[in-house]
Formats: C-alpha cells, structure tokens, sequence
C-alpha cells in the first residue's frame, strides 16, 4: 500500500489544498493516507476523505485506506453518519 500524509491542519480555511495535494497523490497511485499528523480539524476535513475515497474508487482501487484517524474526527464523522465511509485502522 502507498500512502500520503495529512498535514497538521485540516479545515476550511485549508480544505482545497489539502484535497488538491491528495488528488496528486491518488493520480499517482497512492491507495491510503496517514492521518496520525493531525491535530487541527473541523467536518470539512470529513469531506476532503469522502472526495479521496471517490477519486481512489474512480481509480478502480480496490480500496482506499485511512490511517490513524484522530478520534475527535472518528466523533464528528459518527456524528454526520459517515463513520463507516472513513473507518480507519491504527497503524
């Protein structure tokens, strides 16, 4: 499995081009991201997975994993039910 990292921060304010960075990834054949860096997030971040989820899927990848996903982030995507579209593994 190849995989990308988030960064620290993943909001609103910087949702376009983390989605933008990751779409890179995935194009270059990237089939999971590490999410064990961040710290800073709010529901867009939610967002930014589900759209990497698709690319990947659009990819004809098998499946695209999450990594480490914060448990704060774990809360909201239970929250919006969504968990089970971002479950993530520990790594």
């Amino acid at each position: 499995m190849t995989t990308f990292e988030t960064g620290q921060t993943l909001t609103v304010a910087t949702a376009n081009a983390v989605l933008k960075a990751g779409l890179n990834h995935i194009a270059g054949g990237a089939t999971g991201v590490d999410c064990a860096r961040l710290q800073q997030f709010d529901s867009s971040a939610l967002a930014v997975l589900l759209a990497w989820q698709r690319a990947a899927r659009a990819r004809h990848a098998a499946s695209f994993s999450i990594l480490n996903l914060p448990d704060g982030l774990a809360s909201l995507a239970q929250a919006y039910g969504v968990q089970t579209l971002v479950s993530s593994r520990r790594h």
